[in-house]
């Protein structure tokens, strides 16, 4: 990571112990934030600040700045186009969330790493135990936000197996009341048990068309955009796929589904997308040319020969994702490519 932080207390050369306490207190109350009920706008002003305080020497465009802004704040640009309005239904906190909570990761990363750079070992061991604490809660979100797959189906046969027994015991005690409510019980088990196992071998075989980092354009919609997150079925909420019409898709929610970057001169009131993986196409060379987002300066190194993006090493760890190397492209020894 090139210098990413959130705090320009770190960033100084005179860091001492107790600011650097102080910074990891203040992520943590941050962290609370983003997972409280009034997420989305403070969460985006903090880090639509952080961004353009510190992007390594390279300076945003004023109009990009201004233009992300309207994600939560709004001014009504575009607001009367039925086509950006259509293209919006696909807009996700959640994963627009998801991306922030990876960029205050990073930038904890960075802090131990600088901590213990100026020897403040004290202070490196207080930033990693809070860096532990965040990764274990992030882990136990995302495994309730998209189920644990293999073992929480192995947990519904299992649950599916003891409502069977109770069943027969049911009728053979010529207790028909309760063997009524428990055949009604086994059929629900067996519905669910039935999705869960799809789901998890949907997990585990599944093929993504496109890349980390890899510019795509949308089908319907248009627009230009960069993969930076991907999932093998929809894992949003109920009420947000009734929103973006998820079940008028050919193939539902349960194909791929990836976190997009909306180039902002595109919509800049859509920014992140969540979108099926069968309203995507590989971009044409001819829109590979200039690409404008906040976050494409921490998720990615620059561009590869193919002009598509060079996701960080964490974000291809995030996903279990392979390095693609462009024809042409040659690796460093910090594991990123030049072009």
């Amino acid at each position: 990571m090139q210098g990413i932080s959130a705090c320009d207390s770190v960033a100084s050369l005179h860091g001492t112990n107790s600011r650097l306490a102080c910074v990891a207190r203040n992520d943590l109350r941050l962290f609370s934030k983003i997972n409280s009920v009034s997420r989305g706008a403070y969460t985006w002003h903090w880090c639509a600040q952080k961004l353009h305080t510190r992007t390594n020497g390279r300076n945003m465009n004023t109009t990009v700045r201004t233009n992300a802004r309207w994600l939560f704040g709004g001014d009504g640009r575009n607001s009367d186009s039925n086509k950006n309005a259509a293209a919006r239904l696909e807009r996700s906190e959640s994963a627009n969330e998801d991306i922030l909570i990876f960029y205050f990761q990073l930038d904890l990363q960075t802090r131990i790493q600088y901590a213990l750079n100026i020897e403040q070992f004290d202070a490196a061991k207080q930033l990693r135990e809070k860096l532990a604490e965040i990764e274990t809660e992030i882990t136990r979100q995302r495994e309730a936000k998209r189920g644990s797959s293999k073992n929480e189906a192995q947990d519904k046969s299992l649950d599916l197996l003891r409502a069977r027994a109770d069943l027969q015991k049911a009728i053979e005690s010529e207790n028909y009341a309760l063997a009524a409510e428990l055949r009604d019980a086994v059929t629900k088990l067996e519905g669910d048990s039935l999705a869960l196992s799809a789901k998890a071998l949907a997990y585990q075989g599944v093929k993504y068309e496109f890349r980390l980092g890899q510019k795509v354009r949308h089908k319907v919609h248009g627009y230009r955009a960069v993969i930076c997150g991907m999932d093998p079925v929809c894992c949003e909420s109920k009420s947000w796929m009734e929103t973006a019409n998820v079940e008028k898709l050919s193939k539902g929610p349960n194909q791929p589904f990836y976190q997009v970057l909306v180039d902002v001169y595109a919509d800049p009131e859509l920014l992140v997308a969540y979108v099926a993986e069968e309203n995507l196409s590989e971009a044409e060379e001819s829109e590979k040319g200039r690409f404008e987002h906040p976050y494409t300066e921490f998720l990615f190194f620059g561009e590869d020969m193919a002009r598509d993006f060079i996701p960080v090493k964490q974000l291809r760890e995030k996903y279990d994702q392979p390095r693609y190397e462009a024809s042409g492209d040659e690796e460093d020894e910090d594991g990123s490519t030049k072009s």
